[in-house]
């Protein structure tokens, strides 16, 4: 009976979503208030069905009801039921339910906290995303029901991909897909925009805050994925340039370009159009990344769906969305011309090139994504494009962009000097080349130029953000959130480089082979094997080693990497024993016996590995507080005047040179 409700209740969903795409969007074209009035309702409304149909599917879940084909064929009633719960997203149906319930989630956020936007605006917004909501219900309930019944019961399911049994896979995908998701909201507020033809900044400042919040979560979403695989497939990596983590990267890339054109056209009434693009840009590669993953076109140990009629589905639907935001933007183009004028050396110019470095990385991982499929398709063979590729084309775009970022600090809007600039920089770029070259001559195990390359990319971005502070001359407390927003954002940026290129130049690795009482040595640490013995989970059993690490004969830590095996269905899985630092980790894998008492390991020493993930942490935190800034409640109780530029009649404040995006 439960599965029944959530069916109907997800039906009952896709009908208040029909009514939200089209009845709210009609009033605002004919000026009928009571079809505008039904935006808001509908969009609760959609909320709470999804709600409905989502916990119907979990509870099919906990108690095991494998009278569901979607429960019998991902859950067991051995797994813990933590892991029961999140396996309901753990395969293609009951993630593309999340998905819809997302988006549902979205839009009555957006009812509920724009309040000072006008009616007829909001209307549109929340028509617009209930016309995608239509369509991934649609794409639930015609090609992917969850709910659906199997004739003959089984009497116990099927294993889950041991994979995906972990904590990090519990929040990882939600996290992921409240960042895509979450992308959708500045493309309606764009389409919304068109529609009415009022293409001022009102528009734009309305939108920020939800941006920021949507790349907030699809940082810290990747930044779990990588996470997890880290830790949880053996490998010692944290990022493989795989299709999946690429689908999930291009979005982001995106939306850090939108973050910063989104503030250049509240501001200064520039790059409208560069906006308006990123927006369908963004959720277009959202659309994309889902169409990839879904669509069994890729192989991953990310992806989890193969069937061909998804994928056209979703590929339609793909089209649909491009093709009419560009006709419509086609259509609005002769209002998208930017009044605000600057020069070359201006604040707008450093965010102009900080854009078109993002759009061509992007352009870069999407060529390599899907240059081997277009290969494929054509039947010229099969190839495969990996890091080699990616890190040849992205390191140096990477390199130029850094550069920038420290510059951006210090431009001001409009019209700056070189030589005011220099003044500005002089005192972090000299600190920043100092360590560079001392660090890795001091503390390094062997210089290395890349590492100085990193380091100082690092440094240059951390200290020109910290000295930008400081020479606004007034107390740091006053500092709009916005601010303090890109500064802390900034610096996760910086950190996360120099987590990366320390680990990626300094870490070791060996594969040995160990009897019970022998030791190995590496990078001054002793890992000795003092056996393994049989472990039994709730729903494994495991071979796990004994591996103590001292450091000139102090102990460190123990640590107990294992071999787990989940039975018939299932591959043996490698649960690595890390021990973790601030400065550095070390990783130890169990492989294959060798013999008596003696077994094969993979032994890591990682440097700084951590500071990859403080990083993300620090920006999706910066993120945060940017989007929490006063400007964005005031702004509900204010009027928004359209932007002129100076030879124009109307002129917008302009901000105080201390003001970042």
């Amino acid at each position: 009976m439960i599965p029944e409700i959530g069916h109907f209740a997800l039906i009952l969903a896709l009908s208040v979503a029909i009514v939200q795409g089209i009845f709210p969007l009609w009033g605002s074209l004919t000026a009928k208030p009571q079809w505008i009035a039904l935006a808001k309702p509908a969009a609760y409304g959609q909320l709470l069905f999804m709600v409905i149909s989502f916990a119907c599917l979990v509870y099919a879940f906990v108690v095991n009801d494998f009278s569901v084909k979607y429960t019998a064929n991902n859950s067991n009633s051995q797994m813990p039921t933590m892991f029961r719960v999140s396996a309901v997203w753990g395969a293609h149906e009951g993630s593309l339910l999340l998905w819809a319930m997302i988006l549902s989630g979205w839009g009555a956020a957006v009812a509920f906290f724009s309040k000072g936007i006008p009616p007829i605006m909001l209307s549109r917004v929340l028509s617009i995303m209930g016309l995608i909501g239509v369509g991934f219900m649609l794409f639930v309930i015609v090609t992917s029901n969850p709910f659906e019944r199997l004739l003959q019961i089984p009497l116990e399911g099927r294993q889950l991909n041991p994979l995906l049994q972990d904590f990090g896979l519990i929040i990882h995908p939600p996290m992921l897909y409240m960042g895509y998701v979450g992308l959708s909201v500045a493309f309606s507020f764009a389409m919304a925009a068109m529609i009415g033809g009022k293409l001022d900044a009102s528009w734009v400042r309305w939108a920020r805050p939800w941006t920021n919040i949507a790349w907030v979560f699809l940082t810290l979403g990747i930044a779990l994925g990588s996470w997890w695989a880290y830790y949880e497939l053996g490998w010692g990596g944290w990022w493989f340039w795989d299709p999946v983590e690429n689908a999930s990267l291009m979005p982001w890339i995106v939306g850090t370009a939108l973050i910063h054109s989104l503030a250049v056209t509240e501001k200064r009434a520039s790059f409208k159009a560069w906006t308006i693009l990123l927006c369908i840009l963004g959720f277009s590669l959202s659309l994309l990344g889902t169409f990839l993953v879904r669509s069994g076109v890729l192989t991953s140990v990310h992806s989890f769906a193969s069937d061909p009629g998804r994928g056209l589905f979703i590929l339609i639907f793909l089209l649909v969305v491009i093709g009419s935001s560009l006709i419509l933007f086609s259509f609005r183009a002769h209002k998208l011309r930017s009044v605000g004028s600057f020069s070359l050396i201006s604040r707008e110019s450093g965010l102009l090139v900080n854009n078109v470095i993002l759009l061509v990385m992007t352009a870069t991982v999407l060529l390599g994504t899907l240059y081997p499929l277009i290969i494929d398709a054509l039947g010229a063979g099969k190839i495969s494009v990996g890091p080699p590729y990616f890190n040849f084309v992205m390191v140096p775009l990477a390199l130029v962009l850094f550069s920038v970022m420290g510059l951006g600090f210090f431009l001001r809007w409009k019209k700056d000097s070189i030589e005011r600039v220099l003044k500005k920089v002089w005192i972090p770029l000299a600190a920043s080349l100092v360590i560079a070259f001392v660090l890795p001559l001091v503390v390094a195990p062997e210089f290395n130029f890349k590492v100085v390359l990193g380091l100082f990319a690092g440094s240059w971005i951390t200290l020109a953000a910290l000295m930008w502070v400081v020479s606004l001359g007034r107390s740091p407390f006053k500092l709009p959130l916005a601010s303090w927003g890109s500064v802390i954002a900034h610096i996760g940026m910086a950190t996360t480089v120099i987590g990366i290129t320390l680990v990626s130049l300094y870490d070791t690795e060996k594969d040995v082979r160990l009897e019970k009482g022998q030791s190995y040595e590496m990078a001054g640490y002793k890992f000795a094997f003092e056996g393994v013995e049989g472990h039994q989970g709730k729903n494994y059993t495991a071979n796990r080693a004994t591996m103590t690490i001292t450091q000139d004969g102090k102990h460190i830590t123990t640590v107990h990497p294992e071999k787990r095996d989940y039975g018939r269905d299932a591959m043996a899985m490698t649960e690595a024993g890390i021990d973790a630092g601030f400065t550095r980790d070390l990783f130890v894998a169990l492989g294959e016996p060798l013999g008596k008492d003696a077994w094969s390991f993979r032994i890591y020493h990682k440097p700084f590995v951590r500071w990859i993930w403080l990083g993300a942490i620090l920006m999706g935190f910066g993120g945060f507080i940017a989007a929490l800034d006063k400007r964005y409640r005031r702004m509900r109780k204010i009027a928004v005047e359209p932007i002129a530029d100076n030879a124009g009649k109307k002129n917008q404040p302009k901000p105080a040179s201390g003001v970042t995006i």
